[in-house]
């Protein structure tokens, strides 16, 4: 059923119908207040799903400028290295320069559609899906604190973020059917923070015979799968093209960060241009895990389990 339902939305011709993608039957929770970039969250529209138990679903509560900063940090700075990329094996950026400047000094198109993913913290093992504590970089300190604030507005306390993949989808880019089960804490959340073009998501129950039920995930959105829906298949057969620029409705609140040149980045035209023009025909989507259980300092070693 996973499977049908992924080929009919991923279809080009014919186009699929998009009224089946249902406004899921959902309820109201939470709230609280905020920052990162985030409007406060008394004013936050977040709701559950009813049919998927454990699927939370916020509805934008980023501001203009919260959506600039965090496309930016995904592009121009998580990009860098020693955070791991699918362009590190094809050697395409020169040794000591970085993906987003060379891209940028060269308006080299096919280069910057070539990145598709980059793993922060503990690094995803893509053959193994097991992470290991020899294969660990920083975490981001602002994406560390934004995800733990998202968390403990909706009650899950004491979230540690971990790991992070940040996806890079273009127009015509999919993401097959599947299940995140390589982080050793399953009861922690998963969070989902997309921007840029629209995505149909697809999230069906724990076999690929369950019938997904199909939503889209907007610029801002954020999804948090926690509970019986962290085991549950799921997927992108499809990302629109949508006329809505959500980064560029610039409201009467300020944004503050240390990071005070990506925030001159965002609130400066001439600056944003590039990152806007990129947004204009793909996706970005950071999802973040906790890897440790609580009170766990680090992950079993090589050399622990030698000796």
């Amino acid at each position: 059923m996973f499977k049908d339902c992924f080929k009919y939305y991923k279809s080009k011709n014919p186009p699929p119908d998009l009224e089946k993608v249902r406004r899921i039957n959902l309820e109201k929770t939470g709230n609280s207040a905020s920052n990162f970039g985030l409007n406060p969250v008394k004013t936050w529209e977040v709701y559950e799903l009813v049919d998927h138990p454990g699927l939370i679903f916020i509805k934008n509560p980023f501001t203009s400028i919260g959506q600039r900063y965090w496309v930016v940090r995904c592009l121009q700075d998580y990009s860098k290295r020693p955070n791991k990329t699918n362009l590190d094996a094809l050697n395409l950026v020169p040794e000591g320069k970085e993906w987003w400047e060379v891209c940028q000094n060269n308006n080299n198109k096919i280069l910057m559609n070539k990145l598709r993913w980059v793993t922060l913290g503990y690094h995803h093992d893509w053959e193994s899906k097991v992470y290991a504590e020899e294969n660990k970089g920083e975490f981001p300190k602002d994406l560390a604190e934004l995800s733990r604030f998202i968390a403990e507005s909706l009650n899950f306390l004491h979230f540690n973020a971990e790991a992070a993949i940040v996806n890079y989808y273009h127009m015509d880019s999919t993401l097959s059917g599947h299940t995140d089960h390589s982080e050793h804490n399953l009861k922690a959340p998963l969070i989902s923070l997309s921007f840029g073009q629209t995505a149909i998501f697809l999230l069906g129950g724990k076999t690929k015979d369950d019938e997904p039920s199909a939503m889209f995930l907007r610029s801002g959105d954020i999804v948090v799968m926690s509970e019986e829906s962290r085991l549950c298949y799921h997927g992108v057969p499809k990302i629109l093209q949508m006329d809505s620029r959500f980064w560029n409705c610039f409201e009467e609140n300020d944004f503050t960060n240390d990071c005070k040149n990506v925030v001159n980045i965002c609130k400066e035209e001439t600056l944003w241009k590039p990152f806007g023009d990129y947004l204009n025909n793909s996706r970005i989507n950071i999802n973040v895990r906790q890897v440790l259980q609580r009170g766990q300092k680090r992950l079993c070693s090589e050399s622990d389990e030698k000796t």
